[in-house]
């Protein structure tokens, strides 16, 4: 595998990775399309080419088809049409991505190409993997859009076979062909609108959704890897029905969850002493998950650690809201909310309208500084930190310091 190569692939714009990718093959694999189907959560299916057209459907048939890891050669009937391809299958994510070159003749490929080039989609998914499980707030933004244009794409495919469907119902009241022939014709054209369309709607959901039980278990694992070697004691409000175990949540909403919960964890026994037991609580209340860390320590515990660790910064794509409560001696809670769905309107960062000067006084009166103590930070005058804290209390429509703050660490303005 080359390295730069790869590297080039991982640097790349998301909505890039596929061009790159292909281009990164090109030299091993001719081909004319490729075609990916991962667990990636704002978009599993992607593809970029000539034609034929290759749709998800497709994808999801030739992966039965093709082995559970690993690379496969051969011809396979996409978009329509019979074509020889490549297929890689990467068994780092769960379920497996699989990567499908379209080519142009069936010429085999030697086997070290085959284990270079498959080895390179292991990174790609891993790197992909990554970006899903600590819930990156670029990765999430797009997430979260695309999930709402899928669902429109799903409901107007739904549209489209209903359409289909009625025309299909009127061939059967046609006089002019037979009661046999019409029949006959109508219900196998029916059947296989209805399979594809049940193929595809299923396929979307087991790639961008799951129970919120099975979230909590991974994230589980994930924490007896953290705290491993460490004289601290887990443990775990395991979901059950009552807690919503059985809903179904959107992916990228439990793996915000989680990431923000294991760097909550991190900040409790890194910036404080004296934790011997940490708490994970974990349910669905309405249309909201609701994450509770607890832990046993000092209660020292403050807001600058978790924006340190990019907490608001995660959640606020998602609409997502962080608590920190300290009690000195008794130990400290942290309390997570993340909706299940995208809000009926976008919320805009607030801070877009501050001057760069004005967020360098607004992260200081997100740390707790005085007037006279940003003014040495940042070598200017206290009366021209006054003027700046006045101009920031207005274009941000708040009342006080504190609510200026808050803001603050919401949209991760405190590093």
């Amino acid at each position: 595998m080359d390295l730069q190569k790869a590297a080039g692939v991982i640097q790349a714009p998301l909505s890039e990775t596929l061009l790159h990718l292909s281009a990164a093959l090109a030299d091993g694999i001719p081909h004319q399309a490729i075609a990916e189907l991962s667990n990636c959560s704002f978009a599993p299916f992607k593809f970029r080419g000539e034609s034929p057209p290759v749709r998800i459907s497709d994808l999801a048939a030739l992966r039965s088809a093709v082995p559970a890891q690993g690379t496969w050669q051969g011809r396979a009937v996409l978009g329509g049409a019979e074509v020889p391809v490549v297929v890689l299958v990467s068994a780092v994510s769960e379920p497996s991505a699989m990567l499908v070159l379209l080519r142009a003749d069936d010429t085999p490929v030697p086997l070290e190409v085959l284990t270079s080039a498959n080895a390179l989609w292991d990174v790609v998914t891993a790197h992909m993997e990554g970006l899903r499980n600590e819930a990156v707030p670029a990765t999430l933004a797009v997430s979260r859009a695309a999930a709402a244009a899928r669902a429109v794409a799903i409901s107007d495919l739904g549209d489209a076979y209903g359409a289909a469907l009625t025309a299909l119902l009127s061939v059967l009241r046609d006089h002019d062909v037979t009661d046999a022939a019409a029949r006959s014709r109508a219900v196998d054209l029916a059947v296989t609108a209805l399979v594809e369309l049940r193929s595809r709607a299923d396929l979307d959901r087991a790639l961008t959704e799951e129970r919120a039980g099975e979230a909590f278990e991974r994230l589980a694992d994930s924490l007896r890897r953290v705290l491993r070697g460490r004289d601290v004691r887990l443990d775990l409000g395991t979901p059950g029905a009552e807690e919503g175990a059985d809903r179904i949540v959107p992916t990228e909403v439990a793996s915000t969850a989680a990431a923000v919960v294991r760097s909550t964890v991190h900040a409790m026994l890194d910036d404080q002493g004296g934790v011997g037991r940490v708490h994970i609580g974990w349910k669905i209340t309405g249309a909201v998950l609701r994450a509770t860390v607890r832990d046993d320590g000092p209660g020292t515990l403050s807001c600058g650690s978790l924006d340190l660790r990019r907490v608001p910064e995660r959640l606020g794509p998602l609409g997502g809201e962080v608590e920190v409560d300290a009690v000195p001696g008794w130990g400290s809670t942290v309390t997570i909310q993340v909706p299940l769905g995208p809000p009926e309107t976008p919320r805009e960062d607030p801070l877009t309208v501050l001057g760069t000067r004005e967020l360098e006084v607004l992260g200081g009166l997100a740390r707790g500084r005085r007037n006279r103590d940003i003014a040495g930070e940042l070598h200017i005058s206290e009366s021209t930190v006054k003027f700046h804290v006045a101009k920031i209390l207005e274009k941000l429509g708040v009342g006080s310091r504190g609510e200026a703050a808050a803001l603050a660490h919401e949209w991760g303005a405190t590093r």
